[in-house]
């Protein structure tokens, strides 16, 4: 073997210490593309925590619009119901005015001579006048003497046998009221208090 031959193959034998070399080189910029890496991410981040941030900032506003919201609300309902009470209590004066008259001729009629159909007189017309009133604010007095027993609106709470010579029932043979014990009651579509009622079958 000549010595350029040597001379080669050491050439040939230094190439790969260059080549192993370049590696080293690539190994060594890595770190230099992570730390970009590093830094797109902690951009990321940032931009997050701003999102986040952001968010937090309309939901407490809403949270508080919708506070102020029901706050308001309230207010007003309290307020209708206020007027609402008002108007009513308006209404009721003039009862108020009446059974103040009845009580005075009650008074009188017990200092002259115990007159009852004065009396009886008087607290009939604070009735006729407490009556119109809420009948005109809605309430509806259900009709019950007479009529066929519908469970909707009567309660019957007393039973008696119908005879054969009165008109106690119905021409189905339903039982009829014959007597009502206390009057029921409606305010527009809504059932305050059914009728206590006596019926025959």
């Amino acid at each position: 073997m000549t010595g350029g031959d040597k001379t080669e193959e050491g050439a040939q034998a230094g190439v790969p210490s260059n080549s192993a070399a370049d590696p080293t080189t690539d190994v060594l910029a890595e770190p230099q593309d992570g730390e970009g890496s590093g830094e797109e991410v902690a951009s990321d981040l940032e931009q997050l925590f701003a999102e986040r941030d952001d968010y937090l900032d309309q939901l407490r506003r809403a949270q508080a619009d919708f506070e102020n919201y029901r706050k308001r609300v309230a207010r007003e309902q309290a307020a209708l119901v206020g007027r609402a009470t008002e108007a009513l209590v308006e209404k009721l004066l003039p009862v108020l005015d009446a059974f103040e008259l009845a009580l005075l001729n009650a008074d009188t009629a017990g200092a002259t001579n115990g007159d009852v159909a004065t009396l009886q007189k008087g607290v009939e017309l604070v009735y006729a006048e407490l009556l119109g009133t809420l009948e005109q604010l809605g309430l509806e007095r259900i009709a019950a003497q007479g009529a066929v027993f519908d469970p909707m609106l009567h309660e019957a709470v007393m039973q008696v046998e119908a005879s054969a010579d009165d008109q106690t029932l119905s021409e189905s043979g339903e039982p009829i009221v014959v007597d009502v014990l206390r009057t029921g009651y409606r305010f527009g579509s809504k059932l305050l208090r059914a009728a206590m009622v006596k019926v025959a079958k």
